[in-house]
């Protein structure tokens, strides 16, 4: 498996990443995660659909809180046939908690931490934390890879409007 350094830090300290580097115009890799009754989800499930892909470290962290329910706003505005997803290596259970007291009813959030296959697959694993580093990527209907961002320090902000302006061109 690939290993990337200098591309990611974590509260200033290098992280590697593990997996490729996927860049605009990459067919978009397979993954199986985990919903939060612990039922077995793949890229396939959303065939046909343009997907936004959030990624964070943890859910119990203040900028990933903030980062789902941003997405979760913003979603609740789109057209059927897009989907927004967040992944994170939280466990499902903790997933379910955190969506219900936060009211999480528009993003899809589901677990990596089983196989760790979309961290993996997608480049955005990180090997020394066993984390998702914070990315967000813009997949059309094809499965053809639209937006790349890859947060170069993982405590930051991704540029919601930059994701969300890609995500748009495609509706």
């Amino acid at each position: 498996m690939t290993e990337r350094k200098g591309v990611v830090t974590m509260g200033g300290n290098p992280i590697t990443l593990v997996g490729p580097e996927l860049k605009v115009g990459d067919k978009a890799p397979g993954f199986v995660v985990l919903d939060q009754s612990l039922k077995p989800v793949t890229l396939k499930d959303f065939a046909g659909k343009v997907k936004l892909i959030s990624t964070t470290p943890s859910l119990d962290t203040s900028v990933c809180d903030l980062q789902v329910h941003r997405f979760n706003d913003e979603a609740a505005s789109l057209p059927g046939d897009v989907v927004v997803l967040n992944i994170s290596m939280d466990l499902p259970f903790a997933i379910r908690r955190f969506c219900t007291t936060g009211k999480i009813d528009k993003v899809i959030t589901l677990s990596d931490h089983r196989d760790a296959s979309f961290g993996q697959n997608w480049g955005v694993l990180m090997k020394e934390l066993r984390l998702l580093a914070r990315s967000v990527f813009v997949v059309d209907k094809d499965d053809v890879i639209r937006y790349v961002q890859v947060v170069p320090e993982a405590t930051n902000h991704p540029d919601y409007d930059a994701a969300l302006k890609a995500l748009k061109e495609l509706l």
